[in-house]
């Protein structure tokens, strides 16, 4: 069997019992895919190896193709091309397979509509942000680019950027595996929690949309004023200005939209502890990657960002990075009073 009957909840949980046998596979996979003469060949394949042996496979496959291609166009966000697209890939995976061994599909089905509404959202953001045009790519590359040697950034490239980001979007799946095996000890139907947590999904992909939307206006207007030296009509010529959102949910806090972005997983991967019953299991290592990754990547954000503009300091005094200070809206407050100085200094 590509998956083991396990026996409980609590095993369904275990490394060692549903992951470990079949690393084994990882190593004759190439050669039975070589072998294959026809789709029903293939079909064996895929139902035969255990689903996360075969997605692990897949993302290492993947990653030389990342380094060939941004070492070629010498660019390095070949990777975030596909952010918002693997991880529903993985998902859908995990919904196939099940559906093609007979394993039950109502709690997969559901985790993977969820997913696929976060995929739609995010593809869309960065499609109208300009990332699928030829030559874009994250300006923090080529920051990074400049301030360490050749030979290091190609070494990073390898590891981090095609190597481990590759793997990371899968790891965030895991949790679909571990959920997947618990279906077939407990109920194959939703139960409560079930739907509360594909509920919630929807509300943080959400809540997601809106930070982003927010963020969007915002630049837009700021685009449009420096444009047309003309102020649109819901902003103020200092709230532009300044450069940066500062009210709405930013208000709250500086990155919201990072905020449930990292939480869509750690719910994903909580709703796997409750359906097995357990406070911690091996699928954290997606969400706990994803929450260290985006520490590292929102602190460079926010170097360059304070570089950028001088008022950002202290905008960072009065607003959490992600989590919300004490002092709710003091982003908004903050806002108000260096609007407030900016007119004082044009009168003045």
């Amino acid at each position: 069997m590509a998956v083991p009957a396990v026996k409980t909840l609590v095993d369904s949980a275990s490394f060692n019992a549903t992951v470990l046998p079949y690393v084994s596979q990882l190593q004759t996979l190439p050669q039975q895919l070589l072998a294959c003469a026809s789709w029903r060949d293939l079909l064996e394949v895929y139902t035969s190896t255990n689903p996360v042996i075969s997605a692990f496979a897949f993302s290492l496959f993947l990653a030389p193709i990342f380094l060939v291609i941004s070492e070629v166009n010498r660019n390095y966000s070949q990777v975030d091309r596909v952010w918002s697209i693997l991880p529903a890939l993985y998902f859908g995976h995990f919904a196939a397979f099940a559906h093609a061994t007979g394993l039950p599909t109502q709690r997969i089905d559901n985790l993977l509509v969820c997913v696929l509404t976060w995929s739609v959202r995010l593809t869309y953001n960065y499609w109208r942000r300009g990332g699928y045009q030829i030559g874009s790519e994250d300006y923090r590359w080529d920051i990074i680019r400049q301030n360490i040697h050749p030979a290091a950034f190609f070494v990073l490239n390898v590891t981090f950027i095609s190597t481990i980001q590759s793997v990371l979007l899968l790891a965030i799946s895991f949790p679909a595996y571990v959920l997947l095996l618990a279906s077939t000890v407990a109920s194959e139907k939703m139960i409560t929690a079930d739907i509360v947590f594909s509920r919630l999904l929807l509300a943080i992909v959400f809540c997601e949309w809106y930070a982003d939307q927010q963020q969007w206006d915002y630049q837009s207007a700021k685009a449009l004023y420096r444009k047309t030296a003309k102020v649109p009509p819901g902003y103020r010529a200092e709230d532009l200005d300044r450069g940066f959102q500062v009210s709405g949910l930013w208000a709250w806090s500086r990155h919201p939209n990072f905020v449930f972005e990292q939480a869509m997983w750690v719910t994903i991967y909580a709703w796997s502890c409750v359906a097995t019953e357990t406070t911690f299991n091996w699928s954290s290592a997606g969400a706990l990657s994803y929450l260290a990754l985006f520490q590292g990547s929102t602190w460079l954000t926010e170097l360059i960002t304070a570089r950028k503009y001088p008022e950002y300091a202290d905008y960072q005094k009065h607003v959490g990075m992600f989590i919300p200070k004490l002092r709710f809206g003091a982003g908004q407050r903050f806002g108000e009073k260096l609007a407030e100085t900016a007119v004082e200094k044009k009168k003045s």
